[in-house]
Formats: structure tokens, sequence, C-alpha cells
């Protein structure tokens, strides 16, 4: 059996965060190597033979930036965005700083995160991809109403997205929904799918199903994706207030990129032991 990674000898620590019950586990791996395996990321996001989380995110050393982020689903697999634990991030290292600005990279590029006050993260999520090649999509087809039953949207937030305006969020059975939508083969690399209901102009009650986790009480590209959604479609203005199962966040698109705002939460610390990494490498 292979030895295990000398970074993991005496165990590994890590933060469980939150955003608005999307839930995280961070690593730290600017000060000692953690090297995550898509096998390693599939046992801690056991809700019951590991940690659990909707993400997994790696704080690396950022070249130019701040930090560089790295995110892993549950089921193991990486996506190139994660808009709540970029946020929680962020204030993990504006707590540690002081700084009140700072930027993060990852594979979506280059991401401005600011302290907004009472307690208030703002990350910019940056330009929504609007062309189908960029999303990415099977072939070439109208982003604004999918040649799919409900005619739902695409939209590229460095990860793909589907959002489907409805009447009733809530009557939505979103397991079967999602499960059914993520693996639609117009989307190559699987997407997220949200079912969003238009209270007001400014005002959206939205949930999610998360490509690689399932049913989550909050994502915060999902968000950023539907409003950029409703905003295109003449539903809404370009800032809402989205409200997910987890609570309210507050999107804003602008000229520079789409900006989300909420809270964040440090759940505790705690250390991955030896044990419990050599189980599931």
């Amino acid at each position: 059996m292979p030895a295990m990674p000398q970074a993991y000898d005496t165990g590994l620590p890590f933060m469980k965060m939150h955003g608005l019950g999307n839930d995280f586990v961070i690593v730290d791996a600017r000060a000692h190597a953690a090297p995550i395996t898509p096998t390693l990321a599939r046992g801690i996001g056991h809700r019951q033979f590991g940690v659990g989380f909707d993400q997994l995110a790696v704080i690396e050393n950022g070249a130019a930036a701040d930090a560089h982020l790295v995110f892993y689903n549950s089921d193991g697999s990486t996506s190139a965005a994660c808009g709540n634990a970029t946020r929680c991030i962020a204030r993990v290292l504006m707590d540690e700083t002081g700084k009140s600005e700072l930027t993060l990279t990852t594979e979506r590029g280059t991401l401005l995160a600011k302290d907004a006050g009472d307690g208030l993260t703002s990350v910019n999520m940056g330009e929504p991809q609007l062309n189908w090649h960029e999303i990415p999509l099977a072939e070439e087809v109208d982003t604004l109403e999918l040649p799919i039953e409900g005619g739902p949207t695409a939209t590229g937030m460095g990860n793909p997205h589907c959002t489907y305006f409805v009447e009733d969020a809530e009557a939505i059975p979103l397991a079967e929904f999602g499960a059914r939508y993520e693996y639609h083969p117009l989307y190559p690399e699987r997407t997220n799918v949200q079912v969003a209901q238009i209270i007001g102009p400014d005002h959206i009650r939205m949930r999610v199903w998360e490509r690689g986790v399932g049913i989550t009480l909050a994502s915060g590209s999902s968000s950023c994706a539907t409003a950029v959604a409703a905003a295109r479609k003449g539903l809404t203005g370009r800032k809402v207030q989205i409200e997910l199962d987890g609570g309210t966040i507050w999107v804003d698109w602008r000229e520079d990129g789409v900006w989300m705002t909420g809270p964040t939460c440090h759940v505790f610390s705690g250390t991955l032991t030896a044990e419990f990494l050599d189980s599931v490498r």
C-alpha cells in the first residue's frame, strides 16, 4: 500500500464554513502542501463517514493575487467557480490580513472581493457567459430559451447553469427534477439546475440542484446565473434580492461583472486524523 503523503502524517487541518447553509470544508495549503485527490475529496465529503460538504475549497498561494482557490464537489469532481465558498474564504483572508479588499484567482479567472459591512462579504463573479460554446452547450442554440421542455435559460458563471422560471418554486419536486436535467445531453459537462419564482421586479425565490452535490440550501454561482437570466428575459432589473432555502443573497449585474453579497459563518476548525486520511486515500 503506498505511503500517505508526508503532509498528512499528523493529520490535515481544515475549517468548516457555510454561506446561507451552502457548506464547505476549507483546507489552507499556503504554508504546507495539501494534495487533495478526487478520492480524498469524496471521502471528506461523505456526511456519515467524513465531514460532509457541498464543496471542498483549497487555498493556495497566488502568484499575483492574495490567494488562489481550487474547488471540489462532494462527488470528487472539480468546479471552476463556487461563489459562496469564495465569499467565505474572502472573509477569512480579510480577517487575517485586515484588508477590506482583495483579489482571488480561480479557474474562472481573477475575482475581486470586498467587505460590504454589517458582516456581509461581496465578490465579483465576473462577466456571465452567454454564448452557447462558452457555457458550454453541446450545440448552437438560443441560450435565452433552450429547446428543452419548459424553455429554461442557460448561463455560464465559470460553471454551467440551467434556470427554469416557474409559478411556484415550492411545488417543484426538486430531487427528481434536478437529477433529470443535470445530465441533459445539451450540457456535456452536466449542469446546475435552478427553479426560480419571480416575486417582484427586484425579488426572486429560488431553489437549487447542484451538479455533483444534489439539493443544496444555497449556491452563489446559481444565484448569479438566475439573476442574469431573469434580467435577460425582462422579468427583473439587474439588481435583485434572492430568497434561497438557506437565507437571502443580493446580486447586482454591473458593467464590471456580477456582484454577489451575503453573510458567511465559520462554524468550527478541526483536524482530519491520519487514520481517517489513510482509510480514504
